[in-house]
């Protein structure tokens, strides 16, 4: 089958040909991202392959369906950019890959924690230029804090097996839950985690309901100083609100990984331009806020996992078997 690839990387290109080495689809790669704009690159190609931060809104798949494609191949775990309700009315399925690597994105968060809470990579910059001094780079012990763990899947399942492991108290919140996390901790409601929580991390999706769930309000309930990590999706914080917290210090420190306005710099070198966003500008010029660009998933043992479940999706949709990593409208509220 013929599949169109939005927004590839040397790095996609490398695992979805092995991946596809003995499934033998005709992939045709494009560096360009998906809009309505670029969706005239799909041709006659009856799959597109798509990243986290491809537009695929209604016009998108609109001018998708028009030329004859009939499914959207995610190669990510979030569906949040895709309209389920219009690919449902246009008859396009849509897959995505639901677990790639748990252990990447749970590593990265707590390489976040620990990083950001012992200030390493401002000692790192420091002793490169002679500069040995402490002052400045006080941390606290992790071990006897609070953790507050929202979204208690499998990412959120392992980091806080290791969090606890390392003498932290657990609290989790899941409309789900999991008997495993209630093995090494607790289920509480929101408020409970934002009034005890010294460390919150997020690993929910990106849904109506979660829109902005770090926000002025939420905020407000925190403990002064809190620590914030975010490996899921940049929506689900409210960046205004943020920068306004670190300002009067209710966040005292805030890690992320992924950022609401993402889509016109991550994945990118943009080293030789004058960003224009100006509330991203302004995340980086405080001290107590580390960011890296959407790295969480990236090992290598993840994008060989991406990959061999795109191409599985593909293979199952080309021979009419069933789709169990098909995502449909009803599971957006």
């Amino acid at each position: 089958m013929r599949v169109t690839v939005y927004g590839t990387k040397p790095y996609d290109r490398r695992f979805l040909d092995a991946a596809n080495r003995d499934a033998g689809h005709e992939v045709i790669y494009f560096e360009e991202r998906l809009s309505e704009h670029t969706a005239i690159l799909q041709g006659d190609a009856p799959a597109a392959c798509l990243f986290v931060n491809d537009q695929c809104d209604e016009r998108a798949l609109e001018a998708l369906a028009r030329q004859g494609c009939r499914l959207i191949a995610l190669r990510c775990a979030g569906f949040n950019n895709v309209d389920l309700r219009a690919a449902d009315r246009l008859g396009l399925k849509v897959v995505r890959v639901p677990a790639y690597s748990p252990y990447a994105v749970a590593e990265h968060a707590l390489a976040l924690i620990l990083c950001l809470n012992r200030k390493i990579h401002r000692a790192h910059n420091r002793v490169r230029e002679g500069n040995f001094a402490l002052h400045g780079l006080l941390g606290f012990d992790l071990h006897g804090k609070t953790v507050g763990i929202i979204g208690t899947g499998k990412i959120g399942l392992l980091l806080a097996r290791t969090l606890a492991a390392m003498g932290c108290r657990v609290l989790g919140h899941d409309p789900f839950p999991s008997s495993e996390f209630e093995q090494i901790g607790a289920y509480v409601d929101l408020h409970e985690i934002w009034k005890s929580a010294d460390v919150i991390s997020l690993h929910c999706p990106l849904t109506p309901d979660s829109y902005h769930l770090i926000n002025s309000g939420s905020i407000a309930h925190m403990k002064h100083g809190v620590m914030i990590v975010n490996t899921s999706r940049g929506g689900l914080i409210d960046t205004e609100a943020v920068i306004h917290a670190l300002k009067c210090r209710q966040i005292g420190h805030l890690a992320l990984d992924v950022y609401e306005q993402e889509a016109d710099l991550f994945f990118e070198n943009l080293s030789d331009t004058i960003i224009q966003d100006d509330q991203f500008q302004r995340l980086l010029t405080f001290p107590n806020v580390l960011i890296t660009g959407h790295q969480a998933y990236f090992t290598d043992q993840a994008l060989k996992n991406i990959a061999e479940t795109t191409i599985a999706n593909l293979t199952a949709f080309e021979q009419g078997a069933p789709l169990p990593n098909e995502v449909t409208a009803d599971r957006i509220k």
